[in-house]
């Protein structure tokens, strides 16, 4: 895609959110099913049913999905989807992109046992190497841009909220 036809296909959607900025909440959802005795949930995705369960460091057996490495694929997506846009919109050519999301976590907090030590992945980073001849400053500026409006790895900031209740 070049940068006049991304332009053409965002700027109706930015001027409709600068005159209605309420139309610009854009509702997402998943789907899941914990169902059975088996530590595990079943995920709808785009490719079909994902189950996810415990990863070996906390008990599991690695034949299900780790969620913490479904939410660095989704990090991952959302960064090649938005570093993409952003290239197109600056005119660069960065021709193949490969990407690698890389953290860890500390199975004590997951587990429960030390109190002290955080529950959750640390040190994200995402690696995005290009083929294409591009000077280093706009590298910089590609990777901070692309850092700034990925919608998932901005959504890192603030943890999620979790309600459990009654079905009916």
């Amino acid at each position: 895609m070049d940068p006049a036809t991304l332009r053409g296909l965002q700027a109706p959607l930015k001027d409709q959110y600068r005159t209605d900025p309420a139309s610009a909440r854009t509702p997402l959802a998943a789907t899941g099913e914990c169902d059975g005795d088996a530590v595990t949930c079943t995920v709808a995705g785009w490719a079909g049913p994902v189950r996810a369960g415990l990863h070996p460091a906390t008990g599991g057996d690695g034949s299900d999905a780790c969620s913490g490495d479904m939410l660095l694929e989704a990090v991952l997506a959302c960064a090649g989807v938005t570093l993409r846009s952003v290239a197109t919109a600056m005119g660069l050519d960065v021709g193949v992109v490969r990407l690698r999301a890389e953290a860890s976590f500390d199975a004590r907090g997951t587990l429960g046992v030390d109190a002290a030590v955080p529950v959750g992945i640390q040190d994200l980073l995402v690696t995005a190497e290009i083929s294409g001849d591009v000077e280093e400053d706009r590298l910089e500026r590609l990777a901070r841009t692309t850092e700034r409006y990925c919608v998932v790895g901005q959504s890192l900031r603030e943890p999620a909220r979790v309600v459990v209740r009654r079905a009916g």
